[in-house]
């Protein structure tokens, strides 16, 4: 049975609704898929005065040599400044030993992302994570135009053909909308699939 890991870090819990859907759409797909969220690393007072949603169910990854359990590795953060934020960064930066045994070359990956605006970053967050699984050899899967609820300029809505997305809100009142949980869940079945097919 392929294994995919969804790795994220949430702080008001928009990309924990994107992880557990990309999670439904490559169990869908027959795949063993685990979730994991990397350490927080923001001071506490930070933590307390900015609100972040500290309750979930899901563990924190039991460190980088993890990684190589998995056939695909679908990576979900929300956007600093453009990027990915300092947390999901912290965790690739220990990455080095298993990029130096190239123990994710050949793997399927994949990102999701949300901001707080349309325009707030979303393809440069999804390339800064994607650059990080390029350098570990893996190959990309993103939110292809075969899921079209992407298209359009009716709504507000998410969705790359890097991956999928979702937008906040400048106060993180704006959830994740029906068609956005659909894009994250569509892509998680592609991945799978893709594994599937280049493990086999």
């Amino acid at each position: 049975m392929t294994k995919v890991l969804v790795l994220y870090y949430s702080s008001y819990g928009h990309i924990e609704q994107m992880a557990d859907a990309v999670a439904e759409g490559a169990r869908s797909a027959g795949a063993e898929v685990d979730i994991r969220r990397v350490p927080e690393t923001a001071p506490q007072a930070v933590i307390e005065a900015a609100h972040f949603k500290t309750d979930t169910a899901h563990p924190v990854i039991e460190g980088p040599d993890a990684l190589a359990d998995y056939d695909a590795i679908i990576v979900g953060a929300p956007t600093r400044f453009g990027r990915m934020p300092s947390q999901m960064a912290s965790f690739w930066d220990t990455t080095g030993g298993v990029w130096f045994q190239g123990k994710l070359v050949g793997k399927v990956g994949g990102a999701f992302t949300s901001t707080a605006s349309q325009h707030g970053g979303q393809e440069t967050t999804l390339f800064s994570i994607i650059t990080n699984l390029l350098h570990h050899g893996m190959t990309i899967v993103g939110l292809d135009y075969g899921f079209q609820d992407q298209m359009g300029v009716d709504k507000l809505r998410g969705g790359s053909p890097y991956g999928a997305t979702t937008i906040a809100g400048g106060d993180g009142s704006r959830q994740p909308e029906a068609e956005e949980l659909a894009g994250a869940r569509y892509q998680g079945k592609r991945i799978a699939e893709t594994a599937a097919k280049l493990s086999a």
